[in-house]
């Protein structure tokens, strides 16, 4: 008489063992914490590049001006993510950690590309062992450096990736395919700006308002990182409005 699990359910109880068409189900699952974490997306130009966030209210009685989903990670990088608040915060700490290490043993700034293959060894050094799961969230950097505007996405797989532009959470799919139509590498910063908050605005099921949309940018002329206040937010919405790409 036997008691083993069923076929379907005995590959996922360890992240160490292979189903036999090759998937490691934790780390599918792990892409499932992503999918359900708020829509992020990226974009990058010839002026620079953008990370925005669709902010929902997640309950009436959580302060949502200390909810932060956009970071700095060093002078020239920004990052957000998706899927478990946790395990971003987390990664993004030491993201900035590396970055910090890099200036300090090279007297220089670390590469976009190079910090994003870091915190993926991180990632992929938690789907090979006993007693770990894999990150449950995927992370988007931006930045400028000497090889121009950059934006990468790290997967819970441990896999980067660059892209133009690019979309994780909830609705990324529409936020795609969106990105698809109206996209150009040749739009100026600003124009991405607006691109990415008519995108959200275009996917949201309610009408976006200052409050719930974070942004931050980069460009090429300054190199600097910033978090864009609420009166800058609202300036694009209503530039947006008044050119009736959103209502």
């Amino acid at each position: 008489m036997g008691f083993g699990l069923p076929a379907a359910t005995a590959y996922d109880r360890a992240i160490t063992i292979f189903a036999p068409d090759g998937r490691i189900y934790q780390v599918e699952y792990a892409f499932e914490s992503v999918r359900r974490g708020w829509t992020t997306l990226g974009i990058k130009s010839r002026g620079g590049a953008v990370v925005v966030v669709h902010k929902k209210k997640q309950s009436p009685l959580v302060d949502e001006k200390i909810v932060q989903k956009i970071f700095r990670v060093d002078e020239h990088i920004g990052a957000s993510f998706a899927g478990i608040a946790s395990d971003g915060r987390v990664l993004v700490d030491q993201a900035r950690h590396l970055a910090l290490l890099h200036r300090f043993y090279y007297d220089e700034p670390i590469l976009v590309e190079y910090l994003a293959k870091q915190v993926c060894d991180i990632k992929q050094a938690y789907t090979q062992h006993a007693g770990v799961r894999p990150f449950g969230v995927a992370i988007i950097f931006v930045g400028v450096d000497d090889n121009g505007p950059q934006l990468y996405m790290t997967e819970p797989s441990g896999r980067y990736l660059s892209y133009y532009a690019v979309a994780i959470g909830e609705k990324s799919g529409d936020a795609t395919s969106f990105l698809e139509k109206n996209y150009n590498y040749e739009l100026s910063l600003p124009e991405i700006i607006k691109l990415g908050i008519q995108t959200i605005a275009n996917i949201a099921e309610e009408k976006i308002t200052p409050q719930s949309i974070e942004a931050g940018y980069i460009s090429v002329d300054e190199k600097k990182f910033k978090i864009m206040s609420i009166d800058e937010i609202k300036k694009y919405i209503d530039e947006l409005i008044k050119e009736g790409k959103i209502k």
